[in-house]
């Protein structure tokens, strides 16, 4: 009998359950089994069949999670009985959401997989407040990096090179950093960032949670301690956040120390 199990990569977006694009809903309505990340907001399951399996799979930093292997091991079962599985991320399934790893397995295993991207929130979360990744006048690209520590093969941790992200000029968006902020802020100083750099974090990125802070590079941590904002959130430092508009904050307050970058 033939098998026409399949899996899809689905991105479910940053939160807003508008932010789904069409080719997710069908498949998350053609789907028979949804293994779920805790970060997905439940509201897009509004679209899923009634007979549908809602497997929850929570994967978020610091929290007791579902081991990566076993989702593995159960989107390759419920395949190979020829279900419909849908893998649903928030974000996008191919940046910071493990979805390479996922596929290569599905793959390796003998059962087709397709990706759906979703609107990633390094995206979603700068332009909820009016900041735009690139800019004519103050950035030409922007670097997504995460700010969470892996430990490779050999035990040690791997980290990016925040002395040359420094350096680069580029707009960086720092996903998963905030637990690590005070290490970011002082490696980027040290590798030359200007302390009056204008940075953006911004919690629960288009969600009914959203909460944002502006700040500056030598304030960040801070800023941020005070301000009671956690994770998830995305951390946006460059000069592009000069064009915040919806920060819930008094903009002509920070000119002052945002200035010193204006040259």
């Amino acid at each position: 009998m033939e098998n026409n199990g399949k899996v899809y990569l689905v991105g479910a977006g940053p939160g807003d359950p508008e932010l789904l694009t069409l080719k997710a809903v069908k498949a998350i309505a053609a789907a028979d089994v949804l293994l779920v990340d805790d970060l997905v907001n439940p509201d897009v399951l509004v679209h899923a069949s009634p007979h549908a399996r809602v497997v929850p799979v929570g994967k978020r930093g610091g929290c007791r999670s579902t081991s990566q292997a076993f989702i593995e091991r159960l989107m390759i079962a419920e395949a190979r009985a020829g279900k419909r599985v849908v893998r649903l991320k928030g974000g996008d399934p191919f940046i910071f959401g493990r979805g390479g790893e996922e596929r290569a397995h599905i793959m390796a295993a003998g059962i087709e997989v397709d990706v759906i991207n979703g609107i990633s929130s390094g995206l979603a979360a700068p332009a909820s407040i009016g900041v735009p990744l690139t800019h004519r006048d103050w950035s030409s690209g922007a670097i997504f990096v995460t700010g969470h520590e892996r430990a490779d093969d050999a035990g040690s941790a791997r980290t990016p090179d925040w002395a040359l992200l420094a350096q680069t000029g580029l707009t960086l968006v720092i996903y998963m950093g905030v637990a690590r902020c005070r290490q970011i802020q002082a490696a980027l100083l040290a590798g030359g960032k200007a302390g009056a750099t204008p940075v953006a974090v911004i919690q629960s990125a288009s969600g009914a949670g959203q909460a944002q802070l502006l700040t500056t590079l030598e304030n960040l941590s801070e800023d941020l301690a005070a301000s009671g904002l956690g994770s998830p959130g995305i951390i946006v430092i460059g000069d592009v956040v000069r064009c915040a508009t919806r920060a819930g904050q008094d903009l002509s307050q920070l000119e002052e120390r945002f200035t010193a970058t204006a040259s």
